[in-house]
């Protein structure tokens, strides 16, 4: 019986005493990799939506700098998603327009040409041709804004778009 509670009291203190490092472990962990995603939000043009768009997705927490580009071309596939709904919503409310028909082609363009090439280029290790997709998705959503000479119905959606693609493009730049 003694050599049972000796045992037994062995064991407690062991587990009391690696306790601590345990939870130090993981509480050191989480801030470099928070850490990682401030550092490189400071060198974006939009920190907001940088950190807004990391921080919405978990699996950035423990991304590297790939890792944080990969996740902003697909947050870049979901506003340019975004847009082409509310354009199709717009024109089965309003019937077709000009305006609304080349913002359709371009938000296309993003979604079959953009994104797949970013994607495919980040997984290749070509980041220039990451950077020069994103670049790209943010010309087409400015060059959809603009179609409308100022009344745009699509403001939010390109504005969101163009923000969220040269946030990414700074990102890949990082991988030069």
């Amino acid at each position: 019986m003694t050599n049972m509670k000796t045992i037994t009291m062995f064991f407690f203190l062991i587990t009391m005493t690696s306790l601590p490092s345990i939870i130090h472990c993981r509480t050191v962990i989480i801030p470099n990799d928070e850490n990682l995603i401030e550092s490189t939000c400071r060198r974006t043009p939009n920190y907001n939506v940088c950190i807004q768009s990391l921080k919405s997705n978990p699996a950035s927490l423990g991304a590297d700098i790939r890792g944080l580009a990969q996740i902003m071309v697909k947050v870049m596939a979901s506003k340019a998603n975004d847009a082409i709904n509310i354009i199709h919503q717009l024109q089965r409310g309003s019937g077709p327009s000009s305006g609304l028909t080349s913002c359709a082609g371009k938000y296309n363009a993003i979604l079959v040409g953009d994104i797949p090439q970013a994607t495919q280029a980040l997984q290749g290790g070509n980041p220039k041709f990451a950077e020069s997709a994103a670049n790209d998705a943010a010309n087409e959503a400015t060059f959809c804004e603009n179609g409308f000479g100022g009344r745009s119905p699509l403001t939010t959606q390109n504005n969101a778009m163009r923000d969220v693609s040269v946030v990414t493009a700074a990102i890949v730049r990082n991988l030069l």
